[in-house]
C-alpha cells in the first residue's frame, strides 16, 4: 500500500509563546492517538510551531486502510429464531449491532452448541476521509490558558484562525475548523514576506516556507539564536544572560531570528543591576550582556523578525525602548533613595497580608519577635541577634517603594539596596535582600545566621499564621505557598541545627497570640509539628529512604530536620547492611509491643528472675547506656542503633525460653515490666515494630 507525507497548518494570529509549547506537544498527541485507532498505518507524527501557525505532520501516511473481515460471534442460535425459523428480536438486536442484516447471519457450531455468528466486511477507507476529521477534531480540543470566540465563528481559539493548509502528498484535504476549509496556501514572514504563498506538496511545505522567511522548526530556531548570540560573545568577551523562561519565550517570538546588538546609556548602571536585567528580561525580552567578572554592561542582545539588513535600524529603535523603560527605572529608584528605609516601615499598614492575620505591618511585628527568640535560643552572639532584629524590623519596608511596585519580584534586594544607603550595617542589609531564599528546593540559603534567622522567622509566621486561621494546604490548594516555606525552613534548620524547631514554632504561635488573633494554641502547635513530620517524611523518600524505616522516626516525635532525616539514614543503613538482624528484632519488637502492659511500669524484680530475663535486663542496660550515651554531646546514631541491634540474640533467647504470660500473676507481671524496659530502651530513636511491615 502506498504511503504519502502529510501535512497540517492552523494559521493565526500571533499566539501567546509560552502556552505555544503546550499546545504542541498536545496537538502530536491527540493526532497520534486518534491514528492509532483509525486504523490507518503511519510512521510518525511530528508538530511544529511559529508565533502564526501550529503545523501537524504525519509521516509515512498510508493512502487506505487495510480491508478487515471480523467474525462476531452472537446468541445461541436456539434463542435466535423461532419455531418457523424467523430471527427473535435477540437475533434482529445483534445484527443490528453488527451493521449487518439478519439474513446474512450464519449458524456454526462451537462447543457442541450452535450459536449464531455476523461475518462482518469493512471496505478499505481512503486517508483522505479519516484525517480530516481527526485533525479538525483535535485542533478544537487544544487546551489554553484562554481562549474564546472570535467574530461570528462557533468554535474557540486562542486567536483568530486566518487559514488553513492540509496537504496528503500533492493533494488538498478539505478539513474544516473554524468556518474554514484547508487549502493550499500559507502565509509569509508578516514583516518580510506578508503575502499569501502556495505550497505545490507536504514533502515541499518546510522550505517553501523558508522561501518566505519562516523557519518552522522551533528546534532551528533555537540553533540559529544560540549561533548568533555565541559570535557577539565571542567577539565581544561578554557572556549572556538567557534564563530558560525568557529565551523559550523569545523562540516563539520569531519567525526569522536574527540576533542584534544594541547599548544602553552608561549612567544607568548606576542603577541597581537586578531591576534593569529584570526590565531587560521581563518587559523587552533582551539578553543582558555580562563581563567575565559577571559584571554587568551596557550592552544587550535582542532577537528581531525583521529584516537583517536593517539591523542598525531595529538596534536604534529598540534602544529608544529601553532607554524610557530604563529611564523610569532610576526615576524609581533615585525618588525611593530620598528617604530612609526605616521611613517605609508604617506605611506597611496599608498593605494586607491575610484578612484575619492583619497588615504586613502586623506580619512585620510578628517576624521581628519570631527573630528575637531565634535568635537568643541559638546561642547566637549579640551583634548577629541586633543584625537579625533589626533586619525584620526592616525586611518588609521595600514593599511600598516606587521601584518594587514596579518591579514586584525584586522585593528584598532593592529593600537590600536601600538598608545600605540608609547606613544600616552589611550584614542588615545581606540579610534583607536574602530574606525570601531559598526561594525553593535547591536554592541558596542566606549567606549567614542573620539572614537565615530573618528567613527562617518569615517563613515560619506564615506557616503557624495559616494554619492558626484554619486554611492549612490542601491538596494542590496552596495559596500562601506553606508547603515551599516549610521546606525553606527545614533547610535553614539542617544547616543551622542549634536552632531548634519545636521552639520556633512556640515562638510563632506566641506572637500570633501576643496580636490577640485568636485560635487553640495547643492543637495549632500540634497541627505545625504534624505538618513539619511531614515534610519531613517526604524529603526522606525522596533521598531514598524505605517508607517503613521513616515511619520507625515518625512515631518517636521527632519534629528536629536534623535529627529526623539523620536518624532516618543511619537506620536505613544499618538496615540495608544487616537486613535479617534487623527484620528479626523488629518482629520481636512488635511481639514485645503486643504483650507489654505500660500501666504496669518498668520496676523489674531481679531477684525472683530466672537466667534468660536476667540476661535480657543486663543487655537493655547496656543497650540503654549505649544509646545514652550515643545520643549525647556528638550524636552518633549508628551507633545509638548498634547498641539496640544488640538486643537481638537477647530478645530471641528469652521468647523461645519463657512463657512470659505466667498463671502466677506476680511471675507474669514481672515479665511484663522487662518488656516494657525492653520496648523503652528504643524511645528516642526509632519505633523498630514499623519495621516489622512488608518492605
Amino acid at each position: 500500500m502506498a504511503t504519502k507525507e502529510l501535512v497540517f497548518e492552523i494559521g493565526t494570529e500571533e499566539m501567546p509563546a509560552i502556552p505555544l509549547y503546550k499546545a504542541t506537544a498536545q496537538m502530536q498527541n491527540l493526532v497520534t492517538e486518534a491514528l492509532d485507532a483509525s486504523g490507518l498505518a503511519f510512521a510518525g507524527v511530528e508538530c511544529a510551531s511559529t508565533p502564526r501557525r501550529i503545523t501537524t505532520f504525519v509521516h509515512g501516511l498510508a493512502d487506505f486502510t487495510e480491508p478487515v473481515h471480523e467474525s462476531a460471534k452472537g446468541p445461541a442460535a436456539a434463542f435466535a429464531f423461532d419455531a418457523d425459523g424467523n430471527p427473535t428480536k435477540a437475533a434482529l438486536g445483534f445484527a443490528r449491532g453488527k451493521g449487518v442484516d439478519a439474513s446474512q447471519l450464519v449458524v456454526r457450531e462451537e462447543g457442541g452448541k450452535e450459536y449464531v455468528w455476523a461475518e462482518i466486511d469493512k471496505p478499505a477507507q481512503p486517508a483522505e476521509q479519516i484525517v480530516a476529521g481527526i485533525l479538525a477534531d483535535a485542533a478544537g480540543k487544544l487546551s489554553w490558558p484562554r481562549s474564546q470566540r472570535w467574530g461570528t465563528h462557533a468554535c474557540r481559539f486562542v486567536r483568530p484562525v486566518r487559514w488553513l493548509l492540509c496537504l496528503f502528498g500533492d493533494e488538498v484535504v478539505p478539513v474544516e475548523f473554524c468556518d474554514l476549509v484547508a487549502g493550499n496556501t500559507t502565509r509569509g514572514n508578516r514583516l518580510l514576506d506578508p503575502h499569501d504563498v502556495v505550497v505545490p506538496s507536504a514533502e515541499a511545505y518546510v522550505e517553501t516556507l523558508r522561501g518566505v522567511h519562516v523557519i518552522v522548526s522551533a528546534e532551528e530556531r533555537v540553533r540559529v539564536i544560540r549561533e548568533g548570540i555565541a559570535q557577539v560573545e565571542q567577539r565581544e568577551g561578554l557572556v549572556a544572560a538567557t534564563p530558560r523562561h525568557t529565551f523559550d519565550e523569545v523562540v516563539n517570538l520569531v519567525e526569522w531570528p536574527t540576533v542584534i546588538e544594541a547599548d544602553f546609556d552608561e549612567e544607568f548602571l548606576r542603577v541597581p543591576h537586578e531591576i534593569i536585567v529584570e526590565s531587560m528580561l521581563s518587559n523587552q525580552r533582551y539578553f543582558p550582556l555580562n563581563d567575565a567578572d559577571g559584571n554587568l554592561t551596557r550592552h544587550f542582545l535582542l532577537v528581531s523578525n525583521g529584516d537583517p539588513a536593517r539591523a542598525d535600524v531595529i538596534a536604534a529603535g529598540n534602544e529608544r525602548v529601553v532607554r524610557a523603560r530604563l529611564d523610569d527605572a532610576k526615576f524609581f529608584y533615585e525618588e525611593d533613595l530620598k528617604r530612609p528605609l526605616e521611613a517605609y516601615v508604617p506605611q506597611l499598614e496599608r498593605v494586607g497580608f491575610q484578612e484575619k492575620l492583619g497588615s504586613m505591618l502586623d506580619k512585620t511585628t510578628r517576624v521581628e519577635r519570631i527573630a528575637r527568640a531565634v535568635a537568643a535560643q541559638s546561642g547566637a552572639e549579640e551583634h548577629v541577634a541586633k543584625a537579625a532584629e533589626r533586619a525584620a524590623h526592616l525586611c518588609k519596608a521595600d514593599l511600598v517603594t516606587s521601584a518594587v511596585i514596579e518591579f514586584t519580584s525584586q522585593q528584598g534586594v532593592m529593600g537590600g539596596y536601600y538598608a545600605a544607603a540608609s547606613g544600616e550595617s552589611d550584614e542588615v542589609a545581606r540579610a534583607i535582600s536574602q530574606q525570601y531564599r531559598p526561594r525553593f528546593a535547591g536554592d541558596a540559603l542566606p549567606d549567614e545566621l542573620a539572614g537565615r534567622i530573618v528567613a527562617l522567622a518569615d517563613k515560619l509566621d506564615t506557616v503557624c499564621g495559616i494554619f492558626a486561621i484554619d486554611q492549612a494546604p490542601t491538596g494542590s490548594s496552596d495559596p500562601f505557598a506553606v508547603r515551599r516555606s516549610a521546606i525553606g525552613v527545614i533547610a535553614i534548620l539542617r544547616a543551622e541545627p542549634q536552632i531548634r524547631l519545636a521552639d520556633a514554632i512556640d515562638a510563632a504561635i506566641e506572637a500570633l497570640v501576643a496580636q490577640g488573633i485568636a485560635f487553640d494554641a495547643v492543637a495549632v502547635r500540634a497541627a505545625v509539628r504534624e505538618f513539619f513530620v511531614g515534610r519531613l517524611a517526604s524529603i526522606a523518600k525522596e533521598e531514598g529512604v524505605s517508607p517503613d524505616t521513616i515511619d520507625a522516626v515518625r512515631s518517636v516525635d521527632v519534629v528536629e530536620p536534623v535529627i529526623f532525616l539523620n536518624r532516618a539514614h543511619a537506620l536505613q543503613t544499618a538496615r540495608a547492611e544487616e537486613a535479617e538482624l534487623f527484620d528479626d528484632l523488629a518482629s520481636a519488637y512488635t511481639r514485645a509491643d503486643h504483650l507489654r502492659d505500660a500501666a504496669l511500669g518498668e520496676a523489674f524484680d531481679a531477684s525472683v528472675a530466672g537466667e534468660q530475663e536476667l540476661a535480657l535486663n543486663d543487655a537493655i542496660d547496656e543497650a540503654t547506656r549505649r544509646v545514652t550515651e550515643a545520643l549525647s554531646g556528638d550524636v552518633d546514631y549508628p551507633a545509638a542503633i548498634a547498641a539496640l541491634a544488640a538486643l537481638r540474640g537477647p530478645i530471641d533467647a528469652f521468647f523461645d525460653e519463657v512463657m512470659v504470660m505466667a498463671d502466677d500473676q506476680a511471675v507474669r507481671e514481672n515479665r511484663l515490666r522487662l518488656l516494657n524496659r525492653f520496648e523503652n530502651a528504643f524511645t528516642g530513636v526509632a519505633n523498630i515494630g514499623a519495621m516489622a511491615k512488608k518492605r
